[in-house]
């Protein structure tokens, strides 16, 4: 009941989409040969899941969702889809950090921060291709055809999941190492507790 968003908060939800948003927008790896044709890898999707692992839920799926959104906003050709990446997104970002923070475990068991990733990476992979699929359809694509065309972009789709599960797992415990000793983490955690001092809940 003591919770509250704090300026720490606010701070990193902020840093986090801008790091999403220039990393999708600048650093790709590619174009690489797939069996499906050429695609890249994307360091947006990396940093999305990493402000999970790092942050928790909330603020990763903040994280995530807002950086991306604005990087479609940016494009015309990708505006229209800004509201389903804000939503795909945030879901990416937040899986990873309700996972890895559960029980108190604040993305510290590698196990469970596996299990993060996974459930992030997937979740955004099965939304995106679901959407993709509906598009299809609804602009009257044959089924088996649409079906067809959505098991292509799986496979690009998938190598870019692969990627940022990898990475973003191998990252995490060095990262937020640094950040420990760098007392972020600490702001962070002090930063909802927001119980009065003794003296002033004695004058009360």
């Amino acid at each position: 009941m003591n919770k509250k968003i704090t300026v720490y908060d606010m701070a990193v939800v902020g840093l986090m989409a801008a790091m999403v948003f220039v990393s999708t927008a600048l650093l790709k790896i590619g174009p690489i040969m797939t069996p499906a044709g050429p695609t890249q890898l994307k360091t947006g999707n990396v940093i999305c899941l990493l402000a999970g692992l790092l942050f928790g839920g909330w603020r990763g799926g903040l994280a995530a969702g807002i950086g991306s959104a604005l990087y479609d906003l940016s494009d015309p050709t990708f505006a229209p889809s800004a509201p389903f990446t804000l939503v795909f997104f945030f879901v990416m970002g937040a899986l990873p950090g309700l996972i890895s923070h559960l029980g108190g475990r604040d993305g510290l068991d590698r196990k469970w921060n596996l299990l993060g990733c996974i459930a992030g990476s997937g979740s955004y992979l099965v939304l995106h291709l679901g959407k993709s699929l509906i598009t299809l359809l609804l602009e009257g694509s044959d089924f088996r055809a649409a079906v067809t065309a959505c098991t292509v972009k799986f496979i690009t789709s998938g190598i870019n999941a692969v990627f940022a599960i990898v990475v973003a797992f191998l990252l995490a415990p060095a990262l937020h190492s640094a950040l420990e000793k760098a007392g972020v983490m600490q702001k962070l955690r002090h930063g909802h507790s927001h119980t009065a001092p003794q003296h002033q809940q004695a004058q009360g």
